[in-house]
């Protein structure tokens, strides 16, 4: 059932419905005005005129991305607007994976596609593989060439093939689209060291140390092993650059209109290869503000609504999905508050929801999860969270210091303790992760990992395939798009060889990026693992069934009756779920007064998991050790 919000789409889709050219005059004349309240937010001290200017050369993008849009894609356009509420549905499942390490070259992945389709799969996210610099290259973030593929997974034809394969299979690609960044070879950086002032002017470039001290001062380091400070001194430009990654990726200055323009092109050019979502890589770095980290500016969201704008005219098929790592406070902004609701970002990760997940399992106490995760606003209904336990990147704990004196923790503590615990230092730990950038000054210290190694299933401790369910079971019972990270559909542990190769041996995060084992187009499944194989598969068809889990009904975190079970309400039409987990290695219940508040109190009361009726004592509904259900109230 389309949300409300979606409306306006869909009537455009329905206007002239044999004349392109009217449909997308149509399109023009409703987003347009975004575009100039937009521009006027981003550059409040230029004129009226310019900011009509800079909205004309913004159609007239759109208008030559939509001039050169295949027609299947534009077929696409029309089915995306008239059922916008597509990517929320129930039976939207996401899968994230390096080509290379799922299938080798572009055209090796979809020779895979059957286990996609095999297991539910109708969104898949190719981690970088558009033409970096040479290694070092940040793991494919140092784009050299937006409009070209690397050369060992094939090119742009094939691109264009890949996306069309999954096109036909359901499946819509999504790739990464670096915002913040350029490498030191992309053609704009060259350009730049060989003097055209045009495109310096395209970069943060000072000629000594005054302003980048004085930004220094707030402004925190991302990579301190790898990359101390922010700032790096170029010969070629004779200046410090901003970088505020690595050395050779240079921070692209987003107050000038023409870099705005620069990625509109190639929003529109990557969309009319097939791609179906964006993840905006590196948004929240986008605008440079002095006093402060030069994170989640107000203007990072109304640049990221220029480009959505763009697409809405050009091609609106595609999404924008947020790639915002960011505290809880901050993560709402991404899909949209106040005038932005709905018209920033449609995706956006649920970073809060992820580590919430690893410090309950490792403190075997929901109530810092419940407190979090009842700080974030519902998200605009034409929005949805991106759910998930990892991806491929490490885990920093977000955790917001006020959020755990709430739950009567000290912040800095409880991080320490999560480290220590995934590193497998604490004792009791069972998790088997590496430290990952651990820096004195501030107490940061990430966490490197597969998900079965992190939940145990490596160390062997017994209750490791229950965990590693549970996980799975919370994060597509949250609501929103659920995605997996390669393997953990199989519990692939740790690769023990990261370091072998000497482009990764000074980068942890590859342990968790192994190469997928295949057997014909079957994964293999570690000894040990067959369980998680079976269970996740279950999971994922009862999930698909389910339309309580549609991302634009409600999500509410009610205070736990039990502090060992988390609680989470999904509204819907069809009436309540209530997912309930025990994050604890002992029988837990559910209170018998939270399914009387919810009226499931009810003899056809269920569990969509097992399918059949919970266990009750005294109106209590027993859960095992790490159990987790779907309570709701069948029909019939």
């Amino acid at each position: 059932m389309p949300a409300t919000g979606h409306v306006v789409f869909a009537i455009l889709g329905d206007v002239h419905p044999d004349d392109p050219a009217a449909r997308l005059d149509e399109r023009v004349d409703t987003w347009r005005p975004d575009l100039v309240r937009s521009i006027g937010r981003v550059w409040p001290d230029r004129t009226a005129a310019e900011h009509a200017e800079l909205a004309d050369r913004l159609v007239a993008v759109a208008r030559a991305g939509y001039a050169g849009r295949p027609a299947d894609l534009r077929a696409l356009d029309e089915r995306r607007l008239a059922e916008p509420d597509w990517f929320q549905r129930p039976d939207m499942l996401g899968y994230a994976a390096y080509a290379d390490r799922f299938g080798g070259t572009l055209a090796g992945v979809a020779e895979h596609t059957g286990h996609l389709r095999d297991l539910g799969v109708t969104y898949l996210h190719l981690m970088p593989l558009l033409t970096p610099r040479p290694a070092p290259n940040d793991g494919g973030y140092a784009v050299a060439d937006y409009r070209s593929v690397r050369p060992d997974l094939g090119d742009v034809e094939d691109l264009r093939d890949l996306a069309t394969t999954l096109r036909g299979e359901g499946i819509s690609l999504c790739l990464d689209l670096v915002l913040n960044h350029v490498a030191r070879e992309h053609a704009w950086a060259a350009a730049a060291r060989a003097g055209d002032a045009d495109k310096r002017a395209y970069f943060h470039i000072h000629p000594d140390r005054s302003v980048p001290d004085a930004f220094e001062a707030t402004v925190p380091e991302v990579f301190p092993d790898f990359a101390p400070g922010s700032f790096t001194w170029d010969d070629e430009v004779d200046g410090w650059v901003w970088t505020t990654f690595h050395d050779y990726q240079w921070d692209l200055d987003w107050g000038n209109p023409d870099v705005v323009c620069e990625f509109a092109e190639i929003v529109c050019f990557l969309a009319n290869l097939g791609v179906e979502v964006l993840r905006l890589d590196a948004i929240a770095f986008l605008w440079k503000r002095l006093g402060t980290s030069c994170q989640n500016q107000p203007e990072v969201h109304d640049l990221t609504r220029i480009l959505r704008t763009v697409a809405r005219i050009a091609c609106p098929a595609l999404l924008f999905k947020a790639e915002a790592i960011v505290g809880p406070a901050d993560l709402p902004a991404y899909l949209g508050v106040g005038d932005n609701a709905g018209r920033v970002s449609d995706l956006a990760y649920h970073n809060s929801l992820m580590v919430q997940l690893w410090s309950m399992l490792a403190s075997r106490d929901v109530r810092l999860a419940a407190v979090a995760l009842q700080q974030l606003p519902q998200p605009p209904a034409i929005t949805s969270w991106l759910t998930y336990a990892r991806c491929h990147d490490d885990i920093g704990w977000a955790i917001d210091d006020t959020d755990a004196w709430r739950a009567g923790l000290e912040g800095a503590a409880h991080r320490r303790f999560l480290s220590d615990w995934y590193a497998g230092v604490f004792p009791g730990s069972w998790a088997r992760g590496l430290v990952f950038q651990d820096n004195p000054a501030t107490g940061d210290r990430r966490i490197s990992g597969s998900l079965a190694s992190l939940a145990g299933l490596e160390s062997g401790d017994p209750g490791a395939v229950d965990r590693i369910l549970l996980v799975h079971a919370v994060i597509l019972g949250f609501g929103g798009l659920p995605v997996l990270w390669m393997g953990d559909e199989v519990g692939l542990l740790n690769d023990l060889g990261w370091a072998d190769d000497p482009a990764h041996a000074g980068d942890n995060r590859w342990v968790h990026r192994p190469r997928m084992p295949w057997d014909g187009d079957r994964p293999v499944v570690p000894p040990g693992a067959e369980p998680v194989a079976a269970g996740v598969r279950h999971l994922l068809r009862t999930r698909a069934a389910l339309p309580h889990l549609h991302a634009a009904h409600p999500t509410e975190t009610w205070d736990p009756r039990d502090p060992g079970v988390l609680l989470v309400v999904r509204r819907a039409p069809e009436g309540p779920l209530l997912l309930a987990a025990n994050v604890t290695d002992e029988e837990r219940w559910v209170a018998d007064d939270v399914l009387h508040w919810l009226g499931l109190h009810s003899p056809r009361l269920t569990d969509a998991i097992t399918g059949a009726r919970p266990e009750l004592r005294d109106g209590a509904v027993r859960l095992a050790p790490y159990q987790c259900a779907w309570l709701y109230a069948a029909r019939g």
